[in-house]
């Protein structure tokens, strides 16, 4: 199907030509419709479906019929919210570049950033804003954003964004628009405080399913390591000699997780750099910037701080900790084999983290190959570790093991 047969004005389908885009994709094919028909939607979609063009070419639509004389008079009728900073810049990017032939005016608004130019944009009048919870409300307590005027009301990532504790943010965001609304909220994933919020927001929205569970994973060589917890650092420097090469992404459940493992790649060399929500909006751009220029070729990154985050030729993922939600570990591989590509997934998993890759598992309906030539494979019978209480141990308190006495240190 091509785009002119989802209704879309000549202005639209300029832009989307200029972009080489043929033909919508899945998401886009069912959701744009829908909303064009103003109905509440819910789009379940991994990242790289072609999602934030399924609700940024039918609101640019919808509004391009009623615009504000001159700047000055505009009021926002379109508002995005989303959870991260990366990903509502990317958001607004392709706003930008979709509404190139209308005179819509587009905005986006986060935090770690100074407020005032913020300010000045929105004070000067937009027609659509793209923005990360707590810097909305704030602007919105300063009187700088008027919601009484929104018509659409975009939640992206909800479950990113329940993750992150902005469930009380959404629901007085919602509260502060206007009752007779529409409202889109797209989600990864549909845990079930997803669906308790879209129950209580929602008017008899339609649904979308674009996730088939294992289309992700089609074009991504998939291996399993099993392995002791304290070795996956050795694991990963062996790997990176022996097996991996390319631009990576290492996924770590944990800032200090990441801050440790930097530091070994890069005092082995490496060009490594780390994202994480500790970091400054600056470092965050600049440790991407310096990833898809070549300048590092390995990515150290949380979940979070990667979510939506578009790189082009990955070509492998590392999961240093297995994740606990089945459907991050589909979202993580899914970075690398995209448009056809092929690409290459190692995962490591130690004794405790078994249970998650069952999930996982039965989630692709497939067995995810283990390799075991490696230097260090876990005892298939390993059980998970048990820490004793402290008080219990059966040594006299203050005793010293032989390793502390001799002082070992790591040979990496």
């Amino acid at each position: 199907m091509p785009f002119k047969e989802l209704q879309l004005i000549k202005p639209l389908l300029k832009a989307i030509a200029e972009q080489n885009y043929d033909a919508p994709t899945p998401v886009q094919e069912q959701t744009i419709p829908l909303v064009l028909a103003k109905k509440d939607v819910i789009t379940t979609a991994q990242t790289g479906t072609g999602k934030t063009a399924a609700f940024a070419l039918p609101i640019l639509q919808m509004l391009f019929h009623k615009q504000d004389a001159g700047k000055k008079g505009k009021k926002v009728k379109a508002l995005i919210v989303s959870p991260t900073r990366e990903l509502a810049i990317q958001i607004y990017e392709s706003f930008k570049v979709y509404g190139k032939y209308t005179n819509l005016r587009t905005t986006v608004v986060y935090g770690g950033t100074s407020i005032e130019p913020q300010k000045d944009v929105l004070n000067k009048g937009v027609d659509i804003v793209v923005a990360t919870p707590g810097r909305l409300l704030d602007l919105h307590k300063q009187d700088v954003i008027n919601l009484d005027f929104i018509e659409t009301l975009v939640l992206d990532e909800a479950d990113l964004m329940l993750d992150m504790g902005f469930i009380d943010d959404v629901r007085k965001i919602e509260r502060l628009c206007p009752v007779e609304k529409q409202i889109l909220l797209f989600s990864a994933t549909m845990p079930m405080k997803v669906v308790q919020l879209a129950n209580t927001i929602l008017k008899e929205p339609e649904t979308v399913n674009a996730t088939p569970s294992s289309s992700a994973a089609q074009n991504v060589e998939q291996s399993l390591f099993y392995v002791h917890k304290q070795h996956k650092m050795e694991l990963c420097l062996f790997l990176l000699r022996n097996n991996i090469e390319g631009n990576i992404i290492i996924f770590r459940r944990t800032k200090m997780g990441i801050a440790k493992l930097e530091k070994m790649l890069k005092g082995n060399g490496y060009k490594v750099d780390s994202i994480h929500g500790d970091k400054t909006q600056n470092d965050r751009e600049k440790a991407l910037d310096n990833f898809k220029d070549g300048k590092i070729n390995i990515l150290i990154a949380t979940d979070v701080a990667a979510r939506g985050i578009d790189i082009d030729n990955l070509d492998a993922v590392i999961n240093f900790d297995i994740p606990n939600i089945s459907e991050t570990y589909v979202h993580r591989i899914g970075r690398t084999g995209r448009a056809g590509n092929s690409g290459k997934s190692f995962s490591f998993c130690s004794a405790d983290e078994k249970p998650y890759i069952k999930g996982i598992q039965q989630l692709l309906n497939t067995v995810i190959p283990v390799e075991e030539n490696h230097p260090y494979v876990l005892d298939p019978k390993a059980k998970r570790e048990v820490h004793k209480t402290p008080g219990k141990s059966k040594n006299k308190p203050g005793r010293k093991s032989e390793a502390s006495k001799k002082n070992k240190k790591r040979w990496y």
